[in-house]
């Protein structure tokens, strides 16, 4: 089976994986910071957007394969990867103060739908 529809996603994420490291490494140029937070308030959150962005959106990567790799539909493999890369732009565009706070929440329900409709579509089809 060739796997088509993932790589979509990973690259998608990959994209914006690379901009908030970006935005990462910004701060730590502007606070003069190498290693560490340096107790930088803006600093801190920047780097939890990161880490955040790091804890969830390669496990959503994997069940999204895992569902294309059991022969789920195209339709529901795009409906959740499309769930995971607006719940991760959402919830950092949340943290950055670009959103109001409130899409922090809607970009972790979106993540955690993507997550748990995957699951189920890598079990079920």
């Amino acid at each position: 089976m060739t796997v088509t529809i993932t790589p979509i996603y990973v690259a998608i994420l990959a994209v914006l994986y690379v901009a908030l490291s970006l935005y990462v490494v910004r701060r730590r140029y502007g606070a003069n910071v190498s290693l560490g937070d340096g107790d930088d308030a803006d600093l801190i959150a920047r780097i939890r957007m990161h880490g955040n962005f790091s804890e969830y959106a390669p496990f959503g990567l994997l069940v999204l394969l895992s569902a294309e790799l059991a022969g789920a539909a195209a339709l529901g493999l795009h409906l959740v990867g499309l769930s995971l890369c607006l719940g991760r732009l959402f919830h950092a565009l949340a943290l950055a103060k670009v959103l109001g706070p409130s899409f922090r929440k809607y970009g972790m329900v979106l993540t955690f739908l993507s997550i748990l409709t995957g699951a189920g579509l890598g079990l079920f089809g």
